[in-house]
């Protein structure tokens, strides 16, 4: 036995319909597509959403809403995060490249802090934006928050 003497089981494989190779095979003539119509052209390809001549459900909802292209998304990291930080990592200065290496955020996030859990440590935090509490907490622990 070695790969050359290896084939499939017996009745496990099947050898494909052959389409439209004349009146003998029993699939000749029109191939197994009807007569006349769109479909049963070479070539022919059905609308995305295309329901028969029904109208289409696209079209039967209403519209609604839209897409704000302003918006800003940003990532939020809670204040007990940059106190675990500072725990593990005995560091006092936090800006978006800590955050990086300690695999909270990617490196095209847009950071924002946040003001769940509590801050012990002064620190200097330097991100894209505060909520209110967060600026509040860190400047009361005698830290600095910086935007970007």
């Amino acid at each position: 036995m070695d790969l050359s003497n290896l084939k499939p089981a017996k009745g496990s494989t099947k050898k494909p319909k052959r389409i439209g190779r004349g009146q003998g095979s029993g699939r000749g003539g029109t191939s197994t597509r009807g007569h006349k119509g769109a479909q049963s052209r070479s070539g022919y390809s059905k609308k995305l959403g295309f329901e028969g001549g029904q109208m289409p459900l696209v079209r039967r909802l209403p519209k609604f809403g839209f897409k704000n292209f302003n918006r800003m998304e940003y990532k939020g990291i809670n204040l007990d995060v940059l106190q675990l930080i500072h725990e593990k990592q005995n560091i006092t200065v936090i800006t978006q490249d800590v955050l990086v290496k300690s695999g909270y955020v990617s490196k095209n996030d847009r950071i924002k802090i946040l003001g769940r859990g509590e801050l012990k440590a002064k620190l200097e935090v330097t991100v894209h934006a505060f909520s209110a509490a967060a600026k509040k907490a860190i400047e009361e622990t005698g830290g600095i928050a910086n935007t970007l």
